[in-house]
């Protein structure tokens, strides 16, 4: 399966997107106006953006602490997100998850965590309950390489693949856990080989080539919802930042000046994407549409954002729980004083 005519000119908005919120997003963080760590995507657009195109508007997904490129890449609004990020009452947890811990039911974001490998069994379980609930649904799992080496890697995947699961482990490969170089803590550095060990299809691909991932992810996505199971997809990426914007790193370098822009002149998902689609017959005109429609994009969401209270002390425990018994309790306490 390949990008039709709409879907090729979309995957460089939600790129394009993504690149643009994030930059917002540091100019943003160096005013001050966002608290906490900001981790930015750039660099990684094609893989995210790639597989979920691959999906549809109510197949469910899970991300990382590398946050805001999930929502975006799934086709999240831009204004609720920038309000989010700066812990605003009007973002998409109404401030408290902000950049690391969001979800947005309208994409179908169960969760964003934190946690290294954190979303893997969440997306497991989210997978169990379309089968259970005999929909077609499939789930996106994203995590980077680091996450491999956790047991909620194994042991989701081994449940997924006995039970035929429709989820899609997408592992964003960038080549370090924070610092850590991938030959530094895995004993087999090919990813993709250890989904043998549990029965299922394992895939690497160009995690630079929004096309490659969109039709490794497809293939993933048709498996899935035809009850074939899960399949473990590895793109092959490149933050170009630090593991959060503005991390120093003390002691040696783990990765040269020389890396980095080598990549950044060479590797760039957006510029070779957009290569690409001048060289199919897209117009200048068309992609300046876009890039102009993305600019604009970006800036009503800081508006929206900056305009927009933050929560008030009062209200920190609003939201925490929901309990659906809580009427039932309150009922035979009455009951009870009576």
């Amino acid at each position: 399966m390949q990008l039709n005519g709409d879907q090729r000119l979309e995957a460089y908005r939600r790129m394009l997107r993504i690149r643009r919120f994030e930059e917002e997003g540091m100019r943003q963080f160096k005013g001050g106006k966002i608290p906490g760590p900001f981790h930015a995507s750039m660099g990684q657009e094609a893989a995210i953006v790639g597989a979920c195109l691959a999906l549809r508007d109510d197949d469910a997904m899970t991300g990382t602490h590398r946050s805001h490129g999930h929502p975006i890449g799934k086709g999240a609004h831009l204004d609720a997100l920038m309000a989010e990020v700066m812990g605003k009452e009007g973002g998409i947890c109404k401030g408290r998850g902000g950049s690391m811990h969001l979800a947005d039911n309208s994409v179908g974001i169960i969760s964003e965590s934190a946690i290294v490998g954190g979303g893997i069994p969440l997306a497991t379980g989210c997978a169990f309950s379309a089968r259970v609930r005999g929909v077609d649904q499939v789930t996106l799992c994203f995590f980077g390489d680091g996450a491999v080496n956790q047991g909620t890697f194994h042991e989701s995947l081994n449940m997924a693949s006995l039970w035929k699961l429709p989820v899609i482990y997408l592992c964003e490969n960038n080549g370090y856990a924070i610092t850590t170089s991938l030959a530094q803590s895995h004993g087999q550095p090919d990813i993709a080989l250890r989904a043998a060990g549990y029965g299922m299809p394992g895939v690497t691909v160009d995690g630079q080539d929004v096309c490659a991932v969109y039709e490794a992810a497809a293939q993933a996505v048709r498996r899935a919802r035809a009850g074939e199971g899960p399949t473990l997809i590895v793109a092959n990426t490149y933050r170009f930042d630090e593991h959060s914007f503005g991390l120093v790193i003390s002691g040696e370098p783990y990765r040269s000046v020389e890396e980095v822009e080598a990549h950044k002149r060479d590797r760039d998902p957006i510029l070779l994407y957009r290569t690409v689609l001048l060289e199919e017959g897209i117009n200048e005109e068309s992609l300046g549409a876009v890039e102009d429609e993305v600019a604009e994009a970006v800036k009503q969401a800081v508006k929206f954002a900056l305009a927009s209270p933050m929560p008030r002390p009062e209200t920190l425990p609003d939201y925490m729980f929901n309990s659906p018994l809580a009427g039932q309790y309150s009922s035979a306490a009455g009951l009870e004083r009576n």
